[in-house]
């Protein structure tokens, strides 16, 4: 139960700055100078430039040595570069990195709560570290501190927005936290609301919304994760397509966003548009320039069978699929993952039970991806049944 209890956050909170002005009166709390940093040091981590982020959120620190905000985002920038990685010995030091700046931003976290209770900027630091940390042990497997993370991540929270309405950055934790909990099952959902809290589908979704359009540090992030959102969870690749066209302009070296976008307009139905871009990533990939490494091959690979599938040529997206399966490592787990969960679709698709029951059940001995393993599970309860011609652009 311990483990269902520590998958909660796991769906999303990774994928940060463009502010309006209510945005901007939300952060008048932060001091100038260190907000302008930590916004480059955002925006560079959202153009894939971790060693420029890095320097951003160091000057941050050494504004206020004291403030934990800085060392909450050096243990974001170190996940979110780790996860990136197709190192496995970078992978472990950028773990072990952000564990140090988790530790860092806590100590100095509770020291400026512990001095003024009321400090909602010091527990939305927490809330970030703790978020991080969480997501580092749910990866390790250590459920128990996965468990103990997720409920101190919630008391920050629930700190923050009772010292600090205004933080519209906080609504994204909270709106995650509450639209994915109540797609547990039952009895994990039952038990979830005793450890961290009761889930609410249509409260999270509002809160992850209202991130999305009033946050300030956490906009951008708030805006991927309703691009996830929308297309895996709610099955509406309409409401994700304008949000993931922006960032993808905005961001134009984060290949993350054009892996989103040329899966948006398949599932629309628009797969001539969804293989131009699919198209621009293979030159991109060939070229071998930064970030673009031959190492997203096997997304590429997963991704072309996708588009093929959703245009119903599934021999082609057979062929697709399996050539991503090629690469074993830890950093395609989740291409892996998505693969089997299609591979098995298609032969339920050609009424191939056995087979497909098989690909399903590899889908589920795939660590760290819940999402895939969820699809999965639901067609090993009911086999995939390919919709009409019309309802090509809802297949999930």
């Amino acid at each position: 139960m311990r483990r269902k209890t520590a998958a909660i956050l796991c769906m999303a909170l990774w994928f940060y700055p463009v502010a309006d002005a209510a945005a901007q009166a939300a952060a008048s709390s932060q001091p100038a100078a260190m907000h302008a940093l930590l916004r480059q040091g955002i925006e560079k981590a959202f153009n894939l430039d971790s060693a420029g982020a890095e320097a951003m959120f160091r000057k941050a620190v050494a504004l206020d040595p004291e403030d934990p905000t800085g060392y909450a985002f050096l243990a974001v920038n170190h996940l979110f570069a780790a996860e990136l990685s197709f190192d496995a010995g970078e992978r472990e030091a950028g773990r072990q990195e952000m564990l140090r700046f988790v530790g860092e931003a806590l100590t100095r976290g509770e020291a400026r709560a512990g001095a003024d209770p009321r400090d909602g900027r010091a527990h939305f630091a927490m809330a970030l570290a703790r978020t991080a940390k969480f997501r580092w042990a749910q990866r390790q497997r250590q459920y128990l501190t996965a468990a103990q993370e997720a409920h101190g991540l919630w008391s920050c929270l629930d700190r923050v927005q009772r010292e600090d309405p205004s933080n519209a950055d906080s609504r994204l934790l909270s709106g995650l936290i509450r639209y994915h909990i109540d797609h547990l099952p039952d009895l994990a959902r039952f038990f979830s609301s005793f450890v961290v809290t009761r889930g609410d589908r249509a409260r999270g979704l509002r809160e992850i919304e209202l991130a999305a359009a009033q946050g300030d540090l956490l906009r951008e992030l708030a805006q991927s994760e309703l691009i996830s959102v929308w297309l895996n969870f709610e099955k509406q690749p309409a409401r994700a397509l304008p949000i993931a066209r922006d960032l993808q302009k905005r961001f134009p070296r984060n290949y993350n966003f054009s892996f989103a976008l040329a899966s948006i307009l398949s599932e629309s139905g628009r797969h001539r548009e969804a293989f131009a871009v699919a198209r621009d990533l293979e030159r991109g990939i060939a070229a071998g320039r930064p970030p673009f490494v031959p190492q997203l091959k096997p997304r590429h690979e997963q991704l072309m069978g996708r588009l093929f599938f959703n245009r119903g040529e599934y021999a082609r997206a057979e062929a697709s699929f399996r050539q991503s399966l090629r690469d074993p490592s830890e950093a395609n787990a989740r291409i892996r993952a998505w693969s089997y969960v299609r591979l098995g679709m298609i032969h339920d698709v050609r009424q191939e039970r056995e087979q497909a029951v098989e690909f399903y059940n590899r889908t589920l001995g795939v660590e760290g991806e819940s999402v895939a393993k969820g699809e999965a599970r639901k067609y090993l309860a009911a086999p995939y049944v390919p919709p009409q011609a019309s309802d090509r652009g809802r297949v999930p």
